[in-house]
């Protein structure tokens, strides 16, 4: 009996053991349930880490710090004047009010611009192509062509090392599916990289935002970047441009890029993949 007893007693002593192991199992799993991890994995916070963070912080203050200094240089009196268009008829206002100043101090006034250019494309800042419009307004087609692809380029340069630097969980987090869509073009036509990145500079068939994030994260080389975005912003831009000399006949964005338009764009385009094309073809031949 008393050996009974002790098995009983074993055994009712091993099951409130399991039950407490249960017990502190079912805390420490609600515990990982209320950490920042899990929170951030429940609701998709912001996919940044700290140190990522504090790094893009840390590069908008440098330029921001930069830019400031650059406007300190300008007359006070133009202050009042200097407003970021967000639409057609605050552009016209915006370049009647900095004709006279651009006439006045070029120098100054070019500085600025480049650098306000710079500034809204390495920060993905919306309104580019007011000042792609601006330039046209202000320089004539052949010195706003110029403007615009140089502030174009080195824009999404600096872009383009940022996302190095911190753009990949971003990007994963803004665009899953169309990045492995982008990674899985880019792969079958390493060959012929440069032809297929002038097609997407040409072409509206990828935004130019996520061309610029999303190029150092599917490996694309630096060099290929540069000098498709140099050349395939072209005939964008001198579209821009042009149509910035008729800027109060011009009534939205929108009429930028009409069916011609986007037409002859992919005409273009066009061209410049045929090379790929017709090796494809002696291939299967």
């Amino acid at each position: 009996m008393a050996s009974t007893r002790n098995i009983v007693g074993g055994e009712t002593a091993t099951g409130n053991e399991r039950g407490r192991v249960l017990t502190m199992r079912d805390e420490e799993k609600a515990k990982e349930d209320d950490s920042p991890s899990a929170k951030r994995a429940k609701f998709e916070r912001f996919p940044l880490t700290r140190w990522e963070l504090a790094a893009a912080l840390g590069v908008f203050f440098v330029f921001s710090t930069g830019l400031f200094c650059i406007y300190l240089t300008m007359p006070a009196a133009e202050y009042g004047k200097l407003k970021l268009p967000r639409t057609i008829s605050d552009l016209r206002l915006l370049k009647d009010n900095l004709a006279t100043y651009a006439n006045e101090y070029p120098a100054q006034f070019i500085l600025g611009y480049c650098s306000t250019y710079i500034f809204m494309q390495t920060f993905m800042i919306p309104g580019t192509i007011f000042m792609s419009l601006l330039a046209g307004a202000l320089f004539g087609v052949v010195r706003g062509i110029f403007l615009v692809v140089f502030n174009a380029t080195a824009g999404a340069s600096s872009c383009f090392f940022l996302s190095k630097l911190i753009g990949r969980p971003l990007v994963n987090w803004l665009w899953p599916e169309k990045l492995r869509f982008f990674q899985a073009e880019i792969a079958k036509r390493r060959d012929k990289l440069l032809n297929y990145m002038l097609f997407l500079r040409v072409t509206p068939t990828l935004p130019n935002l996520f061309i610029n994030l999303a190029s150092p994260i599917v490996d694309i080389p630096f060099h290929i970047f540069f000098l498709a975005t140099l050349l395939g912003l072209i005939p964008a831009s001198y579209i821009t441009v042009r149509a910035g000399l008729a800027l109060g006949d011009l009534k939205s964005v929108k009429d930028l890029y009409d069916y011609k338009t986007l037409s002859v764009l992919f005409i273009i385009g066009s061209i410049s993949i045929f090379p790929t094309l017709l090796k494809r073809k002696r291939i299967y031949e």
